[in-house]
């Protein structure tokens, strides 16, 4: 069977018709991310590259590679991922392999986490969580029974993803694992795992990570000054200290957007991991709320997608829509709580905002999966429906 066969074309009339509040979430926030990247970058993209707009026009770039990989994921029918499952998981690990290879992985900051595309630089994390949801979603429904009944259904996915986080940790990328991990585990309560079970292996998959965070002398610096980063403000605090700053000065109402002093070489990762930072001090705490809020509508219409998909007997998609939404819920929450100083830094994006090829482009791709399950079910939906005659 070639590609092309493989392929079942969505008109744009089947498009128009997909959860609008979700479409419009989505479109919110990626006008957004835009707006935010080429404000929070204008100081490093003038040092750098010589004028103030060379990140926007990037992630531009990465928005438009997005949405023609989401195209594409948008005319697979969801039954063929299912197939895929164990194909995408192989290739994910594989991907994870090559980037810890001198020569084709890329180290940035200590950090030995992406391959170099040209194009972009693909961070193997992404594309290994999006890759595991797809599988554990597929595995819940080929071992239902094992998973609801006995340990082995529930660890075997564990064993899996325990090779992934072991590849993560090599990088090392401790942020990707914890999520990975908790997105694995939620699927796996959520596909009927006896309660006991999962709050046995939750308590001994706290205290692992509990061992791998204070392992390392870095990690260990880093829980000591999210503590308190006044302790250290110009040295292990520093990133920490100036996020709260730009809280401080953003108060209710912010300073305007484009007026952010933090983003003027202050903060470090501006433009990445602490954009909301320079969000919220350009629009205050009402812009944060308003952007958190947007957030909130996303994953709970992802959510009413995915449990519309299980109403209607289709698992699959029910367990992928969960999985994805769980992936950005996840993100969301430590993004922001490190931005906060509610949790330790760690190297988490925040999703359709902060720059990044990868984490766009990937996540953009999920998010059209979703949309495809919600044409699936409505095409379910209108199949069921009695004909005119019938009802005459």
């Amino acid at each position: 069977m070639t590609w092309l066969k493989l392929l079942d074309p969505v008109t744009a009339r089947e498009f128009s018709r997909v959860d609008s509040l979700f479409i419009a979430s989505i479109v919110a926030i990626l006008a957004l991310g835009i707006v935010m990247v080429s404000s929070a970058s204008i100081s490093i993209s003038e040092s750098i590259y010589g004028h103030p707009f060379f990140f926007m026009g990037r992630q531009i770039l990465y928005l438009i590679l997005g949405m023609i990989s989401g195209w594409v994921l948008l005319s697979i029918p969801t039954q063929q991922l299912q197939r895929w499952g164990i194909l995408l998981m192989g290739l994910s690990l594989i991907l994870l392999v090559l980037v810890l290879v001198p020569g084709i992985g890329k180290s940035v900051n200590g950090s030995r986490r992406w391959i170099n595309l040209v194009v972009f630089n693909l961070q193997a994390s992404e594309v290994a969580k999006v890759c595991m949801v797809v599988y554990v979603s597929g595995y819940l429904v080929r071992r239902a029974d094992r998973v609801r009944e006995g340990w082995a259904g529930f660890l075997l996915p564990l064993c899996l993803c325990s090779i992934f986080l072991l590849f993560l940790l090599l990088e090392p990328d401790f942020g990707a694992s914890v999520v990975l991990l908790g997105t694995v585990m939620a699927l796996l309560f959520l596909g009927g795992a006896p309660l006991y079970q999962f709050l046995l292996l939750l308590g001994g998959a706290i205290a692992m990570l509990g061992v791998v965070a204070v392992s390392e002398s870095y990690r260990m610096k880093r829980l000591m000054n999210f503590i308190d980063p006044w302790a250290d403000p110009f040295n292990q605090g520093y990133q920490l200290s100036q996020a709260l700053i730009a809280y401080g000065r953003g108060e209710w109402f912010g300073l305007g957007l484009g007026n952010s002093v933090q983003k003027l070489s202050y903060l470090p990762e501006a433009h990445t991991d602490f954009v909301f930072s320079i969000w919220v001090e350009e629009t205050g705490m009402l812009g944060g709320l308003f952007l958190i809020a947007l957030f909130a509508v996303l994953i709970s219409r992802v959510f009413k997608i995915g449990h519309k998909a299980m109403a209607m007997s289709r698992p699959f998609a029910a367990y992928m829509c969960f999985g994805f939404a769980i992936l950005i819920l996840a993100q969301v929450i430590i993004n922001i709580g490190v931005n906060t100083g509610f949790l330790p830094t760690k190297g988490l994006t925040l999703p359709l905002i902060s720059y990044g090829g990868s984490s766009l482009i990937i996540t953009l791709s999920s998010l059209f999966v979703i949309a495809r399950v919600d044409i699936e079910n409505r095409r379910a939906d209108n199949s069921e429906e009695p004909t005119e005659e019938a009802n005459s």
